[in-house]
């Protein structure tokens, strides 16, 4: 990309609020392991026979200073995993608050690809080898290591520089839930029997990015926060990244090899890059194109990012409003009734007699537990990350949020450009809409999720208020 002749500077009275200076750093890393690893994200156990492509990890510090005041700060943190489990997380910030003193570990937020074809981070959710594979545990030490290597890297590289954003699209993202005569949905249900009617929910293919850049206005990273998750080809038994690999590749090509890319997925629980219909003239496209879907889906993204990084960099700003609020939210949890109760036993039951080996059963065997505990367990409570960086809010949820809770936010909130960032902060299932929950079906179920629509609702509701707060009053702290 040619060097920009000059940035755009904006202080506290262009913006009208208090304007600080940005101090940005990046880093990336590779994640993957060097030994067969089982994969994540599917029922089966799939133990990997090779990679395909790295998994990656890229991290992003922020810190808005006024003179020697830290104004606020962020270390904004994606990875090529299906999500961040328990095992992950605890030690991940212990490592970096003695790694870096100078950094509040909470304001770490770290958002998974969704990738299903990285590796597993938690004992016992498969029945794993007892030789030639590398243990859950073992890859999470690994992982641990990696990631306060490149979080402390980029937070020790970060130096004043400069912001811009900007909206593109891109078809990725497909809704993936058939509904039929009879109310009933099921995801990536058949759309060519008599009795389909139609698709359940909506898809959003808006582009919200971000990008950010050093003092000599050379880009270094940029956020790319789509509604989709990475899960092409999730049935694979080898290490890969899904399409985040081909965005990164096509990027660096067309830009500069040391641009950090961070994959944010968007509220997509409903949503995945697969079709449903016109299956034939897609991959009769792909023929014509010679192209793979992933590799095509990444020319769809990288295209954009490219583009509007143009258009965007002649509004570069080096001081920007900058506030970062994290806070432990209680959302209401989805009970399980007598019904799903009875249900669940029923499968487990049929399960058992057909001898299956999946996590199936111990996917309903855990709503019985649920059921027996959630008297003494009414709550789950979740890690609610709102930023606002300029003109832009991002706000975090540790779901796969169904994409209307994602809509919901972005159009009541009062920033020019709202990113959604689901998986993010942890890992609390899918959040299905009330439609989803009625037409049933796996992702709508109450296996599927810990929290349902009322909590949805209070997730929405809660975002909302911080991002307008900070518009409402910029230097004013949220309210508990």
């Amino acid at each position: 990309m040619a060097t920009p002749i000059f940035f755009i500077l904006w202080g506290a009275a262009a913006l009208g609020c208090g304007a600080a200076e940005l101090c940005v750093g990046t880093a990336s890393i590779d994640i993957t392991p060097d030994k067969p690893v089982a994969l994540d994200g599917q029922f089966v156990t799939r133990i990997s026979s090779g990679v395909d492509n790295p998994i990656t990890a890229t991290a992003l510090a922020l810190e808005a200073r006024e003179g020697d005041r830290v104004v606020d700060q962020a270390i904004l943190l994606s990875a090529d995993l299906v999500v961040f489990r328990s095992p992950v997380p605890p030690p991940l910030r212990e490592r970096l608050r003695a790694e870096l003193p100078d950094f509040d570990p909470r304001k770490l937020v770290f958002t998974a690809t969704h990738t299903h074809t990285g590796p597993v981070t938690e004992e016992g959710k498969y029945e794993l080898p007892n030789e030639g594979v590398m243990r859950p545990s073992e890859y999470v030490r690994f992982l641990v290591d990696r990631l306060v290597e490149v979080a402390a890297r980029a937070w020790h590289r970060r130096e004043p520089g400069g912001v811009s954003w900007g909206l593109g699209h891109a078809v990725v993202g497909h809704n993936r839930r058939a509904v039929y005569a009879n109310g009933s949905a099921r995801l990536y249900g058949s759309t060519s029997l008599p009795d389909f009617r139609g698709i359940e929910g909506g898809e959003d293919h808006g582009l919200e990015l971000l990008f950010f850049w050093d003092r000599q206005s050379n880009l270094r990273a940029a956020g790319v926060n789509v509604a989709c998750p990475s899960q092409e080809v999730e049935t694979r038994s080898t290490v890969n990244a899904d399409f985040w690999h081909d965005v990164r590749e096509q990027v660096h090509a067309a830009t500069t090899t040391n641009l950090a890319v961070l994959g944010w997925p968007g509220a997509a629980g409903d949503l995945s890059p697969h079709w449903l219909y016109r299956k034939a003239a897609e991959e009769r496209m792909l023929k014509l194109r010679d192209l793979t879907r992933t590799q095509d889906i990444g020319r769809r993204l990288a295209r954009e990012v490219v583009e509007v990084c143009e258009l965007s960099r002649r509004e570069i700003r080096t001081e920007v409003p900058f506030v970062h609020h994290v806070e432990d939210l209680v959302l209401p949890a989805r009970k399980v009734t007598d019904e799903e109760l009875a249900e669940a036993r029923k499968e487990i039951d049929a399960l058992k007699q057909k001898g299956d080996t999946s996590r199936q059963t111990a996917w309903h065997e855990a709503l019985v537990e649920r059921h027996r505990t959630q008297g003494a367990a009414p709550t789950f409570t979740v890690e609610l990350h709102v930023l606002r960086i300029g003109d832009i809010a991002i706000a975090t949820s540790p779901f796969e949020l169904y994409q209307d809770y994602g809509t919901q936010i972005k159009s009541r909130s009062k920033a020019l450009q709202t990113f959604v960032l689901e998986l993010t902060g942890g890992w609390g299932g899918y959040l299905p809409t009330r439609r989803a929950v009625a037409g049933g079906g796996y992702g709508a179920v109450v296996q599927s999720g810990r929290v349902g629509p009322e909590g949805g609702q209070v997730l929405v509701d809660r975002t909302v208020e911080l991002i307008n707060g900070f518009w409402d009053s910029p230097s004013a702290q949220p309210q508990p």
